[in-house]
Formats: C-alpha cells, structure tokens, sequence
C-alpha cells in the first residue's frame, strides 16, 4: 500500500495532506525519514512509524477500550458535558469511514455519570454484533444505591421487573448484594437508562453506576478514569464470541 494511503486509513487527514506530511519529512519508518508518498510499504497489524513526532502503530481496523469518566457524554456533539471522544488522539476521531461520521464509535452508550468499561471501534460489523439484544452479551455493573438491599430486592430484579415502556418484564442475567450498598447487576440488553429504572422499579435509588465487565472482558484496574488502550486479537475475538 502507498505511504499515504496507509496515513490516510489511519486518520491523519486527506490523502493530499497525507502526501504533504512525508514530503514535509515529518513521516519517519524504522527510524528512516521517509520522502516519497507513493513508496510501496508492506501493510500489517503492528507495522510502527511516527508522524510529527507521533508514535502509532497500524491497525486495519480499530477496536478500543476505554475507561469512561464521570461528567462526559457518549456523543460526537455533547449538549452539556464535555465528549469522552475528545479522550481519544485526533487519528482516531478521524479514520475514514464509509458511514456518514468519522472515527470510532462507542458501542452503545453509558450516561454522563456512570463510569467504567467501554469500547469503541470503526468495525460496524462488531458494533452490530457487540449490541444486538440477539447475541445477549453479559455486562456487568456495580451499583451504589441509596438504601440498604434486601433478598426481596434481588429476586425481584432476578424474576423480572416491568419498566413503564415495555410490558415486557426486564430480568438480570444475574444479580448480587455484595455489600448492603453495593448491588453487582449482570444485564444482556440494553434499554435506556435501564439499571436507574430496574433498580427504582424495586423501591431503592442508584447513587453511582459503574460497568466493570464486558463478556469476559473486564476493565483494567491500572487503567485510570480517562485512559484508553487497543484491545489484542485474542480479547476481540473472545468478544465477538460472548454469549
């Protein structure tokens, strides 16, 4: 593939701005200035070059996780917080896309004050499959909530609740009082604002939300609120795999 092909699937910019950043000499391969823009390099998962003094490393496709902060919204244009996209360097907010918007997209959303595990990806095939209620990939969270639990409280929720806009009773895949605060809630769908509403409809309040885990895919604990990292092959394919 041309050199600026390559910046270009990566996200930094038009294949015309591309081509000026190596004619620039600001594209450096295996430690060598690159000059030619149309210079064939052998394309690769793990292929590492720097532009403008950037490290990156080539992905064909990008799968993320993130550990999303309190007071950040799950939108390209947030209406009062600020977006957890502008977490993410600016390649990845600008890989080409066939779809209308550039970049990765959260796999579904998480509230401006809940916390933890999300992902992100420019695969749409994994965003389909990573959100289908078809597939029921377990997600786990661990709720605060305002008055202490009871057995009555998690059967309920284990039995199913019934939500204002579904008469459809909602269940836990399954369901934990760890501490008398602390309710550790495993969901395989996702409606909105689905753990407040389940927990209310049980006659307790959530105070805090965090996800912890998806699949088998839990949040890095040395991964600090803000931080992001690529996922490995392994840990997508075990994700394309949940159940």
């Amino acid at each position: 593939m041309q050199l600026q092909d390559i910046l270009y699937t990566q996200g930094f910019g038009t294949r015309r701005v591309c081509a000026g950043l190596v004619q620039q000499g600001f594209v450096t391969i295996d430690g060598a200035v690159a000059t030619d823009p149309s210079a064939d390099v052998a394309v690769a998962d793990g292929l590492r070059f720097t532009v403008q003094g950037t490290a990156w490393e080539y992905h064909e496709k990008a799968y993320l996780l993130l550990h999303k902060p309190a007071g950040t919204e799950c939108s390209q244009k947030p209406s009062t917080w600020p977006s957890i996209y502008t977490l993410l360097p600016s390649p990845l907010r600008l890989r080409p896309n066939k779809g209308a918007v550039q970049g990765v997209q959260a796999i579904g959303r998480l509230d401006q004050d809940t916390t933890g595990l999300l992902l992100l990806t420019d695969d749409g095939q994994f965003i389909h499959r990573m959100g289908s209620p078809k597939h029921h990939v377990p997600k786990v969270y661990e709720v605060a909530v305002k008055h202490p639990l009871d057995d009555a409280q998690v059967q309920k929720l284990m039995a199913g609740v019934v939500l204002d806009d579904d008469p459809k009773p909602v269940r836990a895949a399954a369901c934990e009082a760890v501490a008398p605060l602390h309710l550790r809630l495993t969901l395989t769908e996702g409606k909105y604002h689905q753990v407040k509403r389940m927990v209310a409809a049980v006659g307790n309040r959530v105070e805090a939300l965090h996800r912890s885990q998806i699949g088998a895919l839990t949040l890095p604990a040395e991964l600090a609120p803000g931080q992001w990292r690529w996922l490995s092959a392994a840990e997508v394919e075990a994700l394309r795999s949940a159940r």
